[in-house]
């Protein structure tokens, strides 16, 4: 069964014109499981169970074999069939390729992409002085596995609404979107990347994949060499741009003068690997990324809260108004990576506010609370001396 990132992959692919048999073909399933899911529209629904359960009792067997050199699938599994084994090849296939990686003097190929196929994402920090305060700095760099030409922002954390963000920043940098996005194992994009297994990647990162039209990718696991071009590309940030520039006034200041460097000194250097500018090689791979989509995606943060009875929502330490009859309700806020913050109540924002430090005080807008200070006015004032005499009474 089709998982949603194997859907997306397909529909990734045949929008870039791949055959439905080669796409097949990739994704290890048979062309009218494609077929079925490009007319379907989706992936079907309910997870697949796949484990080892009849390998199991052959494993040690086939540990034997892989120790002493025997590593194609074909012959490991005849000698297994003679054995008692009464599972397929597709069982032991995706049990011992993980396990390819220990083989004993097995070079690394250097693997070299077509125009228009993939963007390598990674994530890299440096301590520096922003606003005269040391700060930790985490940079996103993202290379194009063509032309090797990069896009690289800095912020301050490596969250998952950051990561969407430096991937979105980049494609609009470059004009346009890879046919697939090859990402290192973070829970932000990759919640889980077992031994024989495909990747599960995250909902958010899916749907973020969904909009641009690219095939997630995820590195296998305890295997650098699969994104070595843009770890390469980290500590060329750190060793050139990071050592020449020390201090920044600001975020935007940094992030400023990492667009003027990239122009400046990344774009123009020839490449060591494939001895050309990247900047000139980069015109041969821009007409094959696809097209920008007319809406882009939102990396907000999205939070249920509730209102309190005196109108108010607590967010990051502090409180902001909302209007009265928002009381006892269950809202949403939506905080932009600048810190922009609105309250939505179902489709309709009801507030909007900068986010402001704790020490600031609470934020509140007073028409927000106008009807709850004309209750309090209307209440009812009675004399003095209905008490007095009612005392006397007693």
């Amino acid at each position: 069964m089709l998982r949603k990132e194997d859907f997306v992959t397909i529909q990734a692919r045949a929008k870039a014109g791949v055959y439905q048999k080669d796409i097949a073909a990739e994704l290890d399933i048979h062309p009218k499981t494609v077929s079925r899911a490009l007319k379907r529209g989706a992936a079907p629904k309910g997870p697949r169970q796949r484990g080892f359960l009849k390998l199991e009792p052959h494993l040690p067997t086939v540990g034997r074999l892989l120790g002493e050199g025997v590593w194609n699938a074909a012959v490991i599994l005849k000698l297994l069939q003679a054995d008692g084994y009464t599972g397929g090849a597709s069982q032991l296939k995706r049990y011992i390729h993980p396990r390819r990686v220990l083989r004993v003097s097995r070079t690394t190929v250097r693997f070299e992409t077509e125009p228009g196929r993939q963007l390598q994402s990674d994530w890299g920090q440096e301590v520096t002085q922003i606003a005269g305060v040391e700060t930790a700095a985490h940079f996103i760099v993202n290379t194009l596995g063509f032309s090797r030409r990069m896009h690289v922002w800095a912020t301050d954390s490596e969250d998952a609404e950051h990561t969407y963000e430096g991937l979105i920043r980049t494609f609009e940098y470059l004009g346009g979107v890879t046919r697939e996005v090859l990402v290192d194992n973070q829970k932000c994009a990759v919640i889980e990347h077992r031994a024989g297994e495909k990747p599960r990647f995250n909902a958010r990162f899916i749907d973020l994949a969904g909009l641009y039209g690219f095939a997630p990718r995820a590195c296998k696991p305890a295997r650098p060499q699969t994104k070595g071009k843009d770890e390469r590309m980290v500590g060329y940030v750190k060793q050139n741009f990071f050592v020449r520039y020390r201090s920044f006034d600001s975020w935007a200041h940094l992030n400023q003068l990492l667009e003027q460097w990239l122009r400046e000194e990344a774009d123009p250097r020839v490449h060591g690997t494939v001895k050309e500018v990247v900047a000139e090689r980069f015109t041969r791979e821009a007409p094959h990324l696809s097209p920008l989509p007319a809406v882009r995606f939102d990396t907000a943060y999205r939070e249920p809260r509730v209102v309190s009875w005196d109108a108010y929502v607590d967010v990051r330490g502090n409180r902001y108004s909302v209007p009265d009859e928002c009381a006892g309700r269950v809202v949403t806020i939506r905080i932009t990576l600048d810190d922009v913050l609105t309250v939505h109540d179902g489709e309709r924002v009801v507030a909007e506010y900068r986010l402001r430090p704790r020490a600031m005080g609470w934020a509140t807008t007073p028409e927000h609370h106008a009807a709850l200070w004309e209750k309090t006015l209307n209440v009812e004032h009675r004399p003095l001396a209905a008490y007095e005499e009612a005392a006397t009474w007693n």
